[in-house]
């Protein structure tokens, strides 16, 4: 006999006010409104927006989980500054990650999936023709990696990457895309991945994920501001320091 939860439990929404700050503090961050080491104050983020600072503190709590923020012990929340540190733990992490990803994806892509894969990179060609800016690379990137994900059907393995994922939206923030070279080679690779994928060539495709995750993080490497990404009191996410 099935229980009577329906006189106990109320359903869920599928978007709480929380969800929505979240989101909204989430966007201003990752594209650069939110400047790393912006001091975030709770009442006056509460008063922007219009809420409680209930789901400010909520939604800073759950940005500080993904590593977009940072609260000391004086509790003063900043938007969080990635170390070199944090840079080589997410890109090790990532590769880690991503080589199992592919192979997923090799053996368990669907029509659908490689439909979307394709699709975006021919959004990616579209937009580096009419010109590209860093945050447009970055969500596109981020997107191309996110389906190559879903389309390996590991959910787990998903969870790993949505977690990892806006700190390496972070980092991609930082590279120079007016480069020639790096707008030819954004659109080759990840076209070379969906071939590989498509041809169900698993070995191609991991050599290739990992050719693409280096220069990757060659030019992270390249364009990371050294004197801003120092270590200090509110350059990690992990950070302790006093103000």
């Amino acid at each position: 006999m099935i229980a009577p939860y329906s006189s106990i439990l109320t359903p869920t929404l599928k978007h709480t006010l929380g969800d929505e700050v979240v989101a909204s503090l989430r966007d201003a961050i990752l594209t650069g409104r939110l400047p790393p080491g912006e001091r975030l104050s709770e009442e006056a983020l509460a008063k922007s927006l219009n809420v409680s600072r209930g789901p400010i503190r909520e939604a800073l709590d759950r940005l500080e989980r993904e590593g977009l923020v940072i609260t000391q012990p004086n509790r003063r929340t900043f938007v969080a500054r990635l170390s070199r540190a944090d840079l080589e733990e997410v890109y090790s992490l990532r590769t880690a990650l991503e080589l199992l990803a592919v192979r997923e994806a090799v053996r368990h892509a669907g029509p659908d999936d490689l439909a979307e894969l394709q699709a975006i990179v021919d959004t990616m060609a579209a937009h580096v023709e009419s010109g590209v800016t860093e945050q447009e690379a970055a969500e596109m990137d981020v997107r191309f990696h996110g389906t190559l994900y879903r389309a390996g059907k590991h959910k787990r393995l998903y969870e790993g990457w949505a977690n990892l994922r806006p700190q390496v939206h972070i980092l991609l923030l930082s590279r120079n895309v007016a480069n020639a070279d790096f707008r030819d080679l954004a659109i080759s690779s990840h076209q070379a991945i969906v071939d590989a994928i498509r041809d169900r060539d698993e070995r191609r495709a991991v050599a290739l994920v990992q050719v693409h995750l280096q220069a990757s993080y060659d030019r992270v490497v390249a364009s990371y501001d050294h004197a801003d990404t120092a270590d200090g009191p509110e350059s990690s996410p992990n950070s302790s320091g006093q103000e």
